[in-house]
């Protein structure tokens, strides 16, 4: 069972379903070659593939090409069913930060034939998490500076101002497929700068005023 603090409070969520956003930063669907969508990529990670700061992520032996995407997480406060936008605030309990490890050969290869990508996704250690902060203590999560380094050196550097659908817009969307409930996590897509991680590697990942991540790579 994983768990994550919510700070400057006594609550302690176990973490359920991972609920992820593909292409949602305009610069990095290009770069990938991806159409930019007009209605938000889902994809889903377990619970299983979380892991804490200062863990190792471990690369499948069935990948040659891992990349790493710094993300904005969302925590879910209360059981979240058809909400609209305008009221899917008051079931966001925090903010986070994640990197979604991504298996790039893999997917590729399996995008190729038509075929679901959750083993380039979803695998151990493929969602480095932190703890959490209350929303109440982030004036604006569409005004966050998301960066992430490899071995010291910036690899990426953008803004949430920059997604293509705003946290309201997202929670209500998935909501409307999904019962979100406590403990759920919302990974809400990556700007421009993806790139590949090898073994001997250190990723830093920081969201100010959120907090931070110190990921090795094996």
């Amino acid at each position: 069972m994983t768990t994550r603090k919510l700070a400057s409070t006594d609550r302690e969520f176990t973490i359920g379903k991972i609920v992820c956003l593909a292409r949602n930063y305009a610069a990095h669907a290009r770069e990938l070659g991806n159409e930019t969508p007009a209605a938000p990529v889902l994809f889903m990670k377990p619970a299983s593939s979380v892991i804490a700061d200062g863990e190792v992520v471990r690369i499948p032996s069935y990948s040659q090409e891992c990349h790493y995407e710094v993300e904005l997480a969302v925590l879910i406060g209360k059981e979240c069913r058809g909400v609209s936008a305008e009221n899917a605030m008051e079931y966001v309990a925090g903010y986070g930060v994640a990197i979604d490890m991504t298996l790039r050969d893999v997917q590729n290869q399996l995008k190729a034939k038509g075929l679901p990508w959750e083993i380039a996704k979803g695998f151990d250690t493929s969602c480095p998490l932190s703890d959490f902060v209350p929303t109440d203590l982030i004036a604006d999560p569409h005004a966050l500076n998301l960066k992430l380094a490899v071995n010291g050196e910036s690899r990426q550097d953008g803004w949430s101002s920059d997604m293509i659908h705003r946290v309201p817009q997202i929670v209500a969307h998935i909501s409307a497929i999904f019962t979100l409930e406590p403990g759920d996590v919302i990974l809400t897509g990556t700007p421009a700068g993806v790139g590949q991680v090898r073994a001997g590697d250190v990723m830093t990942a920081e969201i100010a005023t959120i907090g931070s991540l110190t990921i090795p790579v094996v």
